[in-house]
């Protein structure tokens, strides 16, 4: 039923994930999509490889979306291959500890400028391009943690609040140019990012016990609300989040 033949998608942190399960799920679509990676040389590969069986155009970008020299680069490339940019997913983003009064500024600084800067910059490139075209979907990927705050990680919940704020205030600066700004906030998923803290089974046990439907997603089941969100059936909502959690944060 979701049909996006013609759209050309750019996913940040494509290369594993929620990014490669976006990526894999808008070429299932029939979209061509451009991804971005920072340093897994093979993983990128792979995906632009998977996506190309499918019959869809792909390439993959390393760069740092928190330089701007880079997010230039990367935008330009995509342009290049493709000649638009219709839908935009900004997923890169990393996840540290940080306890408050013993967080060094550097962890700060780094967390901000990955998961918060890293979107500004990249949409505030794109933006132009889809001002033109009168047509744009901008997906931003935010956290459970920006919702209620995370204990021992507020750099990464404060991250994740402020691009909540972010999709509302440019969903309403973009609504006249049909450029739709929307958000999903998954909670814990199965991905890389989590991969140290789920070697404890204990853990595990103890993450499952706070998600009512019990269990801890694959990237996929992110990728679908994704989806949704850059589809045709998603053309009444801007500004919106939608929690992907299982039901362990129940936000309005």
């Amino acid at each position: 039923m979701i049909d996006l033949k013609g759209r050309v998608a750019l996913i940040t942190g494509g290369s594993r994930g929620i990014g490669r399960a976006t990526a894999i799920l808008f070429a299932k679509a029939n979209a061509d999509v451009a991804i971005t990676y920072r340093s897994n040389d093979s993983a990128a590969n792979l995906v632009v490889e998977e996506i190309k069986n499918m019959g869809r155009k792909a390439i993959a970008l390393k760069g740092d979306v928190s330089k701007s020299s880079d997010v230039k680069m990367i935008v330009k490339e995509v342009l290049n291959y493709f000649g638009k940019i219709d839908i935009l997913v900004n997923n890169a983003g990393i996840w540290t500890y940080g306890a408050i009064g013993e967080m060094p500024e550097e962890i700060w600084d780094e967390t901000m400028n990955v998961n918060l800067k890293g979107v500004y910059l990249i949409t505030n490139e794109v933006v132009p391009i889809m001002k033109k075209q009168r047509w744009g979907r901008i997906i931003n990927i935010s956290s459970t943690a920006g919702q209620r705050g995370e204990a021992f990680h507020s750099h990464y919940a404060a991250s994740k609040g402020a691009i909540i704020a972010f999709t509302k205030s440019l969903a309403v600066e973009l609504a006249k140019f049909n450029i739709l700004v929307n958000c999903v906030a998954p909670g814990w998923v199965n991905t890389d990012m989590c991969a140290e803290v789920f070697k404890d089974p204990a853990f595990v046990e103890q993450v499952k016990s706070t998600i009512p439907l019990g269990r801890i997603p694959e990237p996929e089941e992110i990728a679908g609300p994704i989806l949704f969100l850059a589809s045709d059936l998603a053309n009444w909502i801007t500004g919106a989040t939608i929690s992907v959690n299982g039901g362990s944060v129940l936000c309005g």
